[in-house]
């Protein structure tokens, strides 16, 4: 399919409906001069899930992965995908308990599923996972994923969850957003394997039915169904206008924006279900109120959430000191990326391996019980949950590089360190440049303290004689101990320690 041109919006002729030119400066509270009543009922009843983990000892399927989906319908029952999601704790909301026969009934075709996601950055994100996980295991359970690129809704934003307005983007960066997104979902859905062959999932972008809609054919066609007062009913509508920055017309129109996106894929792709997290609620409904009132189809369109993704004390799960946690290998190496993971809490550690792996709960129930063990080996479930949720995004390559930089940086691991290895140590942890009459001939406890790793010279040599600094992963003993030039690896650099945590590589200069 076509993806976006470097063309704008704002050039189309009777002002596209994605022109934040036009939109934006406009305020959703100075365009009502009266108070608007949310009392009118709504179509939907949100059907509350509870998040209860599967006590069932019955083994989950073997994950297949499906290569083709057929037109006709499947004559065997596929696995209830729903009901994995809630054991799981993968599922907060549905619009109708409908969807939970519709998804395993061998009378009814292979759902169509489909995940939105704005270009707002070059890659996506830790928080982005979750919709790419449920998405896949939709996809194993035989139906097919869509992951949607919003070249259209990402240049306006979406308000929910935001206390100000989104900065504009050029077009180059959207351009370049668009394809390092688009990357990122095509190797996770297809294995690793973006040239194989199948249609267990498609990738759309809604540019390119947005980009010859203008204003007046938005508001003829889609804005004639929306009724104010739910769309000013919405949880982040109303924050936002009681906030002091107040809301544009442009961000007021998101919703309905994602919800002619679902009307557009239901009638033209026949996609039928839009996935989303707890936050998404109001947009994917006004999608599906959209589609009964547009189509007047007697066919069914459902929409699904799942929780935001938390760690037990409520705070989001996705964000380390530095910043979010990417899933390009080009922003956040694998081997940072497998590190967060193996830093998780005990206490958060079972409830990710259900949502962040396809680990069958028998196996976590096993490494549930193992923890409770006295011989247990700390931070053994960690481990599990680095690598599978390093293998699912980064593939078995970036896992082996993830695990290899694991070992390296590992005091006195067995890994001979070669300089192609120490380079992309480097790229994670600090670096300096030192010239080499500083390094060769010069005793280690100076090369320690220059290098930025001691303070003083007396610190170095406390943590050496407490058998605390390494060079190279070996240990140093003596205080004596000058720097040779075998020590120099490659006649490049070399890797220095002070304990488990804090290493600094020198290159010569």
């Amino acid at each position: 399919m076509a993806y976006a041109t470097g063309m704008t919006l704002a050039s189309r002729s009777l002002i596209p409906i994605c022109s934040k030119t036009f939109l934006s400066p406009l305020r959703v509270a100075s365009l009502l001069s009266f108070p608007e009543k949310s009392s009118s009922t709504t179509f939907f009843r949100r059907l509350q899930v509870h998040h209860l983990f599967s006590t069932s000892t019955t083994p989950l399927f073997s994950p297949v992965k499906c290569s083709t989906l057929e037109a006709e319908v499947q004559a065997v029952s596929r696995p209830n995908v729903v009901d994995i999601l809630q054991e799981r704790g993968l599922l907060e909301s549905v619009t109708s308990e409908n969807l939970r026969s519709a998804c395993s009934d061998p009378n009814v075709a292979p759902l169509k599923v489909y995940c939105g996601f704005d270009q707002t950055a070059e890659s996506l994100h830790l928080g982005n996972l979750l919709g790419i996980i449920v998405l896949s295991w939709f996809q194993r359970c035989g139906h097919q994923a869509v992951g949607l690129i919003g070249g259209a809704t990402g240049r306006v934003g979406d308000p929910s969850g935001k206390s100000l307005e989104r900065p504009e983007l050029d077009a180059n960066t959207l351009e370049k957003n668009i394809a390092g997104i688009k990357n990122i979902i095509v190797k996770i859905l297809s294995g690793g394997n973006p040239s194989s062959s199948g249609s267990s999932y498609v990738i759309f972008n809604n540019y390119d039915w947005w980009k010859d809609m203008t204003m007046l054919d938005f508001l003829k066609n889609v804005g004639r169904f929306a009724r104010v007062g739910p769309m000013m009913a919405k949880e982040s509508v109303k924050k936002r206008l009681e906030s002091e920055q107040g809301m544009s017309y442009t961000e007021f129109s998101y919703q309905l924006l994602q919800g002619y996106d679902f009307v557009h894929l239901f009638d033209k792709e026949g996609v039928n279900v839009q996935i989303g997290g707890s936050d998404q609620w109001g947009n994917i409904t006004a999608g599906t109120d959209l589609i009964r009132k547009i189509l007047q189809t007697e066919e069914a369109s459902y929409g699904l959430t799942f929780p935001l993704l938390l760690k037990n004390d409520g705070t989001k799960f996705g964000k380390s000191e530095d910043g979010a946690i990417w899933l390009s290998p080009s922003m956040l190496s694998p081997y940072k990326f497998y590190q967060y993971f193996f830093s998780v809490p005990d206490v958060d550690v079972i409830r990710f391996l259900k949502t962040l792996t396809f680990l069958s709960l028998d196996e976590i129930k096993m490494v549930e019980d193992e923890m409770r063990k006295p011989g247990y080996v700390p931070n053994t479930a960690q481990m599990k949950l680095a690598e599978e949720v390093t293998r699912f995004v980064h593939g078995e390559d970036g896992l082996k590089e993830a695990i290899k930089a694991t070992e390296a940086l590992r005091p006195g691991a067995d890994i001979k360190l070669d300089w192609n290895l120490i380079e992309r140590i480097a790229e994670d942890i600090p670096t300096c440049s030192l010239p080499i009459d500083r390094v060769s001939g010069v005793s280690i406890v100076d090369v320690l303290v220059s290098a930025g790793l001691f303070e003083s010279k007396s610190a170095a040599r406390r943590t050496l004689k407490q058998g605390g600094v390494y060079m190279n992963n070996e240990r140093v003993d003596d205080e004596n101990k000058r720097v040779e030039e075998d020590d120099i690896v490659e006649g490049k650099g070399l890797v220095l320690s002070s304990g488990k945590k804090n290493k600094v590589v020198i290159r010569i200069s």
